[in-house]
């Protein structure tokens, strides 16, 4: 009888170990350490970034340089819009890309919680996101009425100060019934209602306060429709607000599990398109990813976004026989100049979702063109611009500030660039600035931890140039979609990736598709 249960359960031990083999993620401890990039410090210091963003009275617990700046946001209009985020190098909080920046974070945080509280940073990471959400929060002062900026970006970008100095007008803006903003209302329903989901089980009250003014969002958003401008020339809509209204009802149902929101994305399903970019000005790709997982968790009804995320598959990863998206001779997904890591990171982590979202549903993979390309091939794959980010790369060094030995020294950033108010306390005024920081040719002398900057060019050169805001200056949401990504390829402690033993022999030989 010993020898027979023995038997049983070598044999279910042998099938499991089966199915691992075929269907999940292997413990193999060398897998830990297969990388030369520690992704465990890269994700800490993404997260910490968000530190050195900050808007408004700071914590004692605040781990970087920065101190108390714009405390009397909102003062003009008889409201209190103290906090959020300072959206890149300059001191202008734009509430659109805020919001964008949030919804990430809150991603990451619901997607990898066990590799983020594995690298210990999961209270971080919360943190970030409720200093987004907090804002986003109080900026929503009635049903009707949202608060979108504090800033005038014009003579703010005329001005290089520290944000403790800044002495720019603070003009605020706003969307009302009569002066509608679609996509800044409809992006923060979508960040409130991915922040509810967070922060559900850990401050039910906080939860249920996000939900109540996500719905509300998206009300003001969708019954009083029109595109929002007041943020352009600098934050311009060029795919309309109708990706926004989809994003925000596909985290609403995601929070909710209300039918009416489901029957909003199926009834405007036309809407979504073909599309292979994902960034704050356009989600298509995003909702089709989000809603994938719908799809494969058994609502059937929802198979176009499915069909539309395969097509954003095929459409970005080299080798693919419809690859919309350049790569760089180094490997780069290269989408267009301008701070060009923001689209290769933000594609990569919702790339990287859709592996995992796959991989959970046993899926063989996608069927495009040229061949079939598996969840492994596709997480391989973002694990490689990861790579990229931090170091392997023609110019060998890291577009992570604060990462490795050779990192961007001069980063297009005010607060960085002039010394800290508090060891140098004496104002520095607006042209002053100029002449003696923004001109001179030595490192910052506040290194803005985990900034990731805008990168290099279509060649894979990057000169490290202050004036260079298009390769230079970090964003929030830059640094957000980072975090995402990263967080997809740091082991926990259960489990590790081990491309080669995931559905069979199927990973990428990267050199013959870039």
């Amino acid at each position: 009888m010993g020898k027979l249960i023995g038997l049983v359960i070598l044999y279910c031990c042998l099938f499991c170990l089966r199915e691992l083999l075929v269907f999940g993620e292997v413990v193999i401890d060398k897998s830990c350490n297969a990388s030369k990039y520690d992704y465990n410090d890269a994700l800490m210091k993404a997260i910490l970034f968000f530190e050195g963003q900050r808007s408004g009275k700071l914590p004692a617990s605040q781990r970087v340089w920065r101190a108390n700046s714009a405390l009397y946001d909102g003062i003009s209009d008889h409201v209190k819009l103290v906090g959020g985020y300072y959206d890149a190098g300059d001191n202008v909080k734009f509430g659109w890309p805020m919001s964008y920046t949030t919804t990430l974070l809150s991603w990451a945080a619901i997607e990898h919680k066990a590799s983020i509280s594995s690298a210990k940073q999961l209270t971080y990471l919360r943190q970030a996101i409720r200093w987004g959400s907090d804002f986003i929060l109080q900026s929503h002062t009635s049903p009707s009425t949202f608060y979108t900026q504090v800033g005038e970006a014009n003579q703010d970008h005329q001005c290089w100060e520290r944000p403790e100095d800044m002495d720019t007008p603070r003009t605020v803006y706003k969307i009302t019934p009569s002066s509608p903003g679609t996509e800044a209302a409809a992006d923060a329903s979508a960040a409130l209602a991915a922040a509810s989901i967070v922060f559900k089980k850990v401050d039910s009250n906080y939860s249920t306060r996000l939900l109540q003014h996500a719905q509300s969002l998206f009300d003001l958003g969708d019954k009083y429709r029109g595109s929002y401008s007041a943020s352009c020339p600098f934050y311009c809509s060029y795919s309309g607000y109708q990706d926004e209204l989809l994003w925000a009802a596909a985290w609403l149902y995601k929070a909710t599990r209300a039918s009416k929101y489901a029957n909003y994305v199926l009834f405007n399903e036309g809407w979504s398109q073909t599309i292979s970019e994902f960034s704050w000005d356009n989600k298509y790709a995003g909702v089709q990813i989000l809603l994938s997982k719908e799809f494969l968790a058994g609502k059937r009804e929802l198979s176009e976004f499915k069909s539309k995320a395969d097509l954003f598959v095929c459409s970005v990863m080299p080798g693919s026989g419809s690859t919309q998206i350049k790569t760089t001779p180094g490997g780069l997904l290269f989408t267009r100049d301008a701070a060009n890591l923001q689209y290769a990171t933000s594609a990569s982590m919702i790339l990287s979702i859709y592996s995992k979202t796959l991989t959970a549903a046993r899926a063989s993979g996608v069927q495009c063109p040229g061949k079939m390309i598996t969840p492994s091939q596709i997480l391989t794959f973002t694990k490689s611009q990861v790579d990229y980010i931090l170091g392997n790369n023609p110019m060998k060094i890291s577009y992570m500030v604060g990462y490795g030995t050779k990192y961007p020294q001069q980063l297009h950033h005010r607060g960085a660039s002039i010394p800290s108010i508090k060891y140098q306390p004496t104002k520095i005024g607006c042209s002053q600035g100029y002449s003696s920081w923004f001109n001179n040719n030595k490192p910052n002398p506040n290194v803005h931890v985990g900034a990731i900057v805008g990168g290099p060019d279509s060649n894979d050169q990057f000169r490290d140039v202050r004036s260079d805001h298009a390769h230079l200056e970090p964003t929030t949401y830059m640094n957000a979609a980072f975090v995402g990504l990263v967080a997809a390829v740091v082991p926990t402690r259960v489990t590790c990736f081990e491309s080669r033993l995931s559905y069979g022999n199927d990973t990428m030989d990267l050199a013959q598709t870039i």
